[in-house]
């Protein structure tokens, strides 16, 4: 199959409706349906802006938009549905079973039993999803270990107006992180005043 090239990067606007498998988010006057794990959908809050990443599979019968809550999450997907077996209702079952560093770390360990209890996966294809991918992911941990800080909005917001302030960008990171970890879902403001007790 041809490397397809994607329309859509992103989505950001109004969000519509939240179900734990759908959102429905209005650009433009326009509502786009795309399909989500449980593991954007448990990150994305009641604000009425959402921002998604997109990847849309474009099939003879169907032309179906994918949402993400980060980068990561989607680059998992599309390694999960890169591999023979797997589509993407299995990949999106992956995620909505595991967070995405959970996956990664799953396939890095060669933990079959974790992968073929994911509903859709045999001991076949979670072996097959091991020897496609493991390689590839094994050189891009150190990426899944940040997982949960990457794209977090909230940090490089905070980030940036501490480095504006004239704080070490690496220092400050590393607080963000601390304090997001202790207490997260934090506001802007709050990050970056409880960073400030510390730098």
């Amino acid at each position: 199959m041809h490397k397809q090239e994607q329309m859509y990067n992103h989505f950001k606007g109004k969000l519509v409706e939240k179900n734990p498998t759908y959102v429905v988010i209005e650009c433009g006057g326009v509502g786009y349906l795309l399909n989500i794990s449980l593991n954007t959908y448990s990150k994305i809050g009641s604000d009425e802006l959402c921002s998604l990443y997109a990847h849309q599979i474009v099939r003879e019968d169907a032309h179906t938009l994918y949402g993400f809550y980060d980068k990561v999450e989607r680059e998992i997907f599309l390694k999960l549905i890169s591999v023979s077996g797997v589509g993407a209702s299995t990949g999106r079952i992956v995620l909505s079973s595991m967070s995405p560093s959970e996956v990664a770390k799953a396939i890095i360990s060669e933990d079959v039993n974790l992968l073929k209890s994911v509903k859709g996966i045999g001991g076949k294809t979670a072996e097959r999803i091991i020897v496609d991918l493991k390689d590839k992911l094994n050189s891009e941990l150190p990426e899944v270990e940040k997982i949960q800080f990457q794209d977090n909005t909230h940090i490089e917001e905070a980030l940036s107006a501490l480095v504006a302030l004239g704080f070490d960008k690496t220092k400050s990171r590393k607080m963000l992180q601390k304090v997001e970890a202790s207490e997260p879902d934090l506001p802007v403001e709050a990050l970056i005043k409880q960073a400030l007790k510390f730098l």
